[in-house]
């Protein structure tokens, strides 16, 4: 069976030489373009059983299980909902997993430094924490629309690896997703939501506003993931024009950050032996 590999997977890695423009959003690199529905489902089995032993060590109250933080930043139309949808959603078991979208801040959130509303959301251990927009929504769309000083922005940088690096060494895995989609890919997406009665629920009159920007906010990304990923918190930017193929990445990266985490099922507290004793004879 077809399958993205994690050597593949890694390929897609950010560095600090990386050049957007230099990935294509229509390709699908690893794995044949018609072998995709196959790959999709090879690693199901695994991530789902890694994904219940994570949580049953968070539940038994072991301090070093981990957790994993899932980031999704994209440009609108990019996917990040139906990877929420068809891989955490169908795939992940709904007890141990928190998502979080943000969107605009409150005028609360806008008391504080821009990382305040973003750590009450990092994942306690056993948990599978996902992003949907993050901290990174303070160096992208505030960057491009001049919203915070140039040296702020420049601030930011600094105080996400901060962020990030501390976060890793409380024992979470982090990985950060850029679903990358053409311009014309989402012009298309954004003609059905506005033709489609049953996805004009989707639609936002401010998402052609930042179409408009697009060179811009492609620079912004560009930066941003270059001055952010780091080791232990690597950005990928993932081809998404065929979102199953995207989807099937962020699956590998999530296997990987599972086996990482190398846990074994914990102990039971209790004598299996006398309790099954105990059952048959109630």
């Amino acid at each position: 069976m077809a399958k993205v590999s994690i050597k593949e997977a890694e390929k897609l890695r950010v560095d600090e030489d990386f050049v957007l423009a230099d990935a294509d959003p229509a390709s699908t690199p690893g794995v044949d373009e018609d072998d995709v529905d196959d790959a999709f489902e090879k690693y199901d089995d695994e991530i789902a059983d890694l994904q219940d032993c994570l949580y049953a060590n968070g539940r038994a109250g072991n301090e070093n299980a981990g957790s994993i933080l899932l980031v999704l930043q994209g440009m609108d139309t990019s996917g990040k909902g139906g990877i929420i949808r068809h891989v955490v959603g169908d795939l992940l078991d709904p007890q141990g997993v928190h998502i979080k979208a943000f969107g605009k801040p409150t005028e609360e959130e806008k008391k504080h430094d821009f990382l305040w509303r973003v750590t009450p959301h990092l994942p306690e251990p056993g948990m599978v924490s996902v992003f949907d927009r993050s901290h990174y929504e303070d160096v992208l769309v505030q960057r491009v629309r001049e919203m915070a000083p140039p040296e702020e922005i420049e601030r930011r940088y600094g105080a996400i690896v901060d962020f990030e690096t501390e976060a890793a060494a409380n024992g979470t895995k982090i990985i950060k997703v850029m679903p990358h989609i053409s311009k014309d890919f989402q012009g298309e997406n954004l003609r059905k939501r506005i033709e489609r009665e049953d996805k004009h629920w989707k639609y936002n009159p401010g998402d052609i506003d930042d179409r408009k920007l697009w060179d811009e906010f492609q620079e912004a990304y560009e930066i941003a993931m270059t001055r952010t990923s780091t080791d232990v918190a690597p950005w990928y930017c993932v081809p998404s024009d065929d979102k199953d193929y995207c989807r099937t990445v962020v699956k590998t990266l999530l296997l990987k950050a599972l086996r990482e985490l190398d846990l074994e099922w914990p102990e039971a507290d209790f004598d299996p032996d006398v309790e099954l004793k105990r059952l048959e004879e109630s």
